[in-house]
């Protein structure tokens, strides 16, 4: 898609509008049902917009951190990510970052509220970044383990993520996710509203 449509979208006056465009240009994928959660930053004075965009989605978020006049906004939707959080092998990997659910059924929210408390300790410097947090994003765990243990380094091929584990799939899953991008933006400047577009993968 042209950069003059993206950096026009992103600079509308119209902050409704531009909140629309932006979440669809950055989570795409999760709006068309291909990935059960996404995080992007959103500008501190146009968070409290997102209710009324969001609205009819059936979308819910969290805002785990906010710094510099930015919020750290993390989207999902509730029965699909809850699903997700209960698989064995994501309680089992989250578990090892004290999220405390290996063993019984994970709480969206007392999660969630962990993972913020990790990425605000993070702001204030006394941890390392919470990459577990690519699990939450739905990366391949084998991935995920990957970049923790070499520190982001000795990656096969890099996409949307650093790939440690199959470059075959992954480079499916990112084609997969270009797909829904161009889509979720065609449709939104065909005129369709957000609560449109997301709808049609819930």
């Amino acid at each position: 898609m042209p950069v003059e449509v993206v950096a026009y979208m992103l600079t509308v006056e119209d902050v409704k509008r531009r909140l629309q465009f932006q979440l669809i240009l950055q989570c795409a994928p999760f709006l068309k049902g291909i990935k059960v959660a996404c995080i992007t930053n959103v500008d501190k004075d146009v968070c409290q917009e997102l209710r009324m965009v969001l609205a009819g989605t059936g979308i819910e978020y969290r805002i785990l951190a906010v710094r510099k006049g930015r919020c750290l906004v993390f989207f999902f939707r509730r029965a699909a990510f809850e699903e997700y959080l209960n698989r064995k092998d994501i309680r089992d990997f989250l578990s090892l970052y004290g999220y405390g659910c290996a063993d019984k059924e994970a709480d969206v929210d007392d999660i969630l509220q962990r993972l913020s408390a990790r990425i605000c300790c993070y702001s204030k410097e006394d941890i390392a970044f919470p990459h577990e947090i690519g699990a939450f994003l739905d990366y391949p765990l084998e991935d995920v383990k990957g970049f923790i243990d070499n520190g982001g380094r000795n990656c096969l091929i890099t996409g949307y993520w650093k790939v440690y584990g199959d470059p075959e799939k992954a480079q499916m899953i990112f084609l997969a996710y270009d797909k829904a991008k161009t889509s979720a933006v065609n449709e939104f400047l065909a005129g369709k509203h957000i609560r449109d577009i997301a709808c049609e993968a819930a």
